[in-house]
């Protein structure tokens, strides 16, 4: 009798064992198998839709803060042209990527790695949209802004992607395409063939500091999975060390520096200028912090702050008051 209870229990504890054995399996494939979605889901996230959306506004209020008169044709050219070769930049750096994208978890689920769109789907779409928005540039602004348009893509896809798994250098040379949308919306409100103001490039240098603590930020939280595909994007090859930290740090400081250069030069007044402190304060407290206490969750509290700082920032240069 008492070897039939011992036999039962025993078949209950095999029988629950397979249970969960079936259970981790499923939640295994669950996590693991790409998730799917139409084409044009995959041709929407080809774009990086949201991350687009925020360059273009970049571009749109430099736009406004240097433009006299306001030409809505310009606006508009800015608005679609600045998009489509945004998305083209981000399409061809996925399509480089492809391989890569599958090995980290925040980039696997893309629709390349998925299979939604292939290598030529995804090649003529990013080809046709980086065309028309050089174009619309050309056209509807000036030719200066169609060539820094067409630069960007280049810069962006054909040498900042490949250098990520060379050298941390790569941030820096990433840095220049992914403040020349600033750029272009200054260019795009002078005449002619296209010229840079002092305070159009004071305005560009702002974004160019602050993809440092950005990206730098957004780096050290998802450092394990960059390494997967071997990317090197903190400044220290050694990932996430002291040199990496004070960088971020350091840069931050010189984020405000700069973001305070058009009051020197007496573009904007005291009012846009104290806003502006006061966002740069709230970003050096958590850089500060996050120096200290050099923990994933106080990095993406600073990234999140960076992705507050500049529009705001942006914002308060615009009112020149």
């Amino acid at each position: 009798m008492e070897n039939l209870i011992i036999y039962g229990k025993r078949n209950n504890v095999d029988d629950n064992l397979l249970n969960l054995h079936f259970l981790e399996t499923a939640a295994s494939n669950i996590l693991t198998e790409p998730i799917r979605y139409s084409k044009f889901s995959g041709y929407l996230k080809l774009t990086k839709f949201r991350l687009g959306a925020l360059v273009v506004f970049s571009a749109l209020l430099t736009y406004l803060t240097v433009c006299e008169p306001f030409v809505w044709t310009e606006f508009l050219a800015i608005g679609l042209g600045g998009f489509l070769i945004t998305s083209a930049a981000n399409g061809f750096n996925q399509i480089i990527e492809k391989d890569l994208d599958k090995l980290m978890d925040r980039t696997k689920n893309r629709p390349m790695p998925t299979e939604v769109l292939n290598s030529t789907e995804a090649l003529i779409f990013c080809s046709v949209f980086g065309v028309l928005g050089t174009i619309l540039l050309w056209v509807y602004t000036n030719p200066l802004s169609g060539i820094l348009g067409f630069v960007s893509i280049i810069l962006y896809a054909v040498v900042y992607t490949p250098l990520k798994r060379i050298t941390p250098f790569s941030v820096f040379v990433g840095a220049f395409p992914g403040a020349l949308p600033t750029l272009i919306g200054g260019v795009s409100a002078s005449k002619g063939f296209g010229d840079v103001s002092f305070f159009t490039f004071l305005l560009f240098m702002v974004q160019f500091v602050w993809q440092f603590p950005h990206f730098w930020s957004l780096a050290w939280f998802n450092n394990e999975d960059y390494a997967k595909a071997d990317f090197h994007l903190l400044p220290s090859k050694g990932g996430k060390d002291e040199f990496s930290k004070f960088q971020i740090l350091l840069y931050s400081v010189f984020l405000l520096t700069v973001s305070i250069m058009p009051f020197v030069f007496h573009f904007v007044g005291l009012i846009s200028t104290g806003a502006i402190l006061i966002c740069g304060i709230a970003l050096l407290l958590q850089a500060y912090n996050f120096y200290r206490i050099p923990t994933n969750e106080h990095a993406k509290k600073l990234f999140l702050i960076t992705l507050i700082y500049l529009p705001l920032v942006q914002l308060a240069l615009m009112t020149k008051s």
